[in-house]
């Protein structure tokens, strides 16, 4: 005979000190537990009556929707035991929970198999990496789409925010990876419509804030000394080849070979990787300086400008090592770079990425139009590009109000 009761399982604890209470059932000293979607504090749980003390704000209407829980269980038990004269712990878990349930991650990590091919590498890697974090939260495999209710998002958001330390942009991410799992599983007819929970979570992104180094900061960067060994100077002169070439993206900049340079009309012709289209431009003096630096009378049309990349060919035939080459390779970078600005006093952490943003503001300080901004940053809205001009004009009125009294 099977036995349910309710255990508060403490191990699981919050950051607020809330635990989750689970439906616990026993079979042949097997043991499955069922969460019932509510979560208390130690002190508002009654082990031994099995009730949710007075304390609680809620407690008669959470106590008679437990009781309806464990009635609907037993009767399940009773009714599946019945009918076959050995039933596992399993198949008694599967018959409460009820056969319309699905488990969460059974589905999503499934459909992070079957994106592969129709989304970016990228994207698909952040859908995987995503729902990892969620499941670390929930401490269990065993999580249903109707388990995950809006109480437990908020939770997830709670702990995102602050025992993660994640920004809201991240939170934010951390939530909708989560409700296009959802959105897809409803599509596919999996789940039902009303178990969609997000609609009563909403978590902002934060404001973008595009970063750029000025003028008298370009300078101290470039003039700055490198004393440290390793890959310091490759990492700057690529920001710079970035800040004076285009704005290219660091993988663009990795990757780039010298076969993707014409000597002659000093241009850049090469696929984005982003994008996948094939981009071309002319380059300036200062890019042409820093590409000279490492062009040897040895280089061949395939060899690599910046030598960053381990394993060449492997990095070309193989995308999911082109992937982990560009995060392990990125992190280097933007290392070395928040080393630099750091020691230049910069007022903002330096990554590879300010270098876009400073090729753009620095083109429009100098007069560039903003249609030839746009399309060497290779956008594909100019009102993208629109965003730095609205910088550029932020920083004029600074100007009048620090000046002009």
């Amino acid at each position: 005979m099977a036995s349910v009761k309710l255990i508060l399982r403490q191990h699981q604890t919050d950051k607020a000190g809330h635990s989750p209470l689970y439906l616990r059932v026993i079979k042949d000293r097997k043991t499955k537990f069922i969460t019932t979607g509510v979560k208390l504090l130690p002190n508002e749980w009654d082990e031994a009556k099995q009730k949710i003390k007075k304390n609680h704000p809620n407690s008669a209407r959470m106590n008679a929707f437990l009781s309806q829980q464990v009635a609907d269980a037993e009767g399940q038990v009773a009714d599946l035991e019945r009918k076959k004269k050995s039933v596992s712990a399993k198949k008694l878990k599967e018959a409460i929970k009820g056969k319309d349930r699905t488990n969460f991650f059974t589905y999503a990590y499934d459909r992070c198999e079957k994106i592969k091919g129709t989304l970016s590498l990228r994207t698909q890697m952040n859908y995987k990496r995503y729902t990892e974090k969620f499941e670390k939260f929930a401490g269990t495999k065993e999580l249903d789409f109707e388990d995950i209710t809006v109480t437990m998002l908020k939770d997830y958001a709670n702990y995102c925010s602050t025992t993660l330390k994640n920004s809201n942009t991240s939170v934010h991410y951390s939530l909708l990876i989560l409700s296009i799992m959802f959105k897809e599983a409803i599509r596919e007819e999996i789940i039902p419509a009303n178990v969609y929970p997000f609609a009563s979570v909403k978590v902002k992104k934060e404001k973008g804030t595009r970063l750029f180094l000025n003028q008298q900061q370009l300078e101290q960067f470039r003039s700055y000394k490198i004393t440290t060994e390793g890959k310091g100077e490759i990492c700057r002169d690529m920001f710079l080849f970035s800040v004076f070439g285009g704005g290219l993206r660091f993988g663009d900049v990795m990757e780039l070979q010298w076969k993707s340079f014409n000597e002659v009309e000093n241009r850049i012709t090469k696929t984005i990787r982003k994008t996948g289209r094939q981009h071309s431009f002319k380059l300036g003096e200062t890019a042409l300086g820093i590409l000279r630096k490492y062009k040897t009378p040895l280089s061949k049309a395939d060899d690599l400008v910046f030598p960053l990349i381990a394993d060449k060919e492997r990095y070309f035939a193989d995308i999911r090592y082109q992937y982990t080459e560009t995060e392990r390779n990125g992190h280097i970078a933007n290392w070395h770079l928040r080393s630099i600005g750091k020691a230049i006093g910069l007022p903002f952490t330096l990554s590879f990425h300010l270098s876009r943003h400073t090729f753009a503001t620095n083109a429009l300080n100098n007069g560039m139009r903003i249609e030839h901004v746009s399309k060497l940053l290779d956008h594909t809205d100019i009102g993208i590009t629109q965003i730095y001009a609205k910088i550029i004009s932020e920083e004029l009125d600074k100007a009048v109000d620090q000046y002009i009294k």
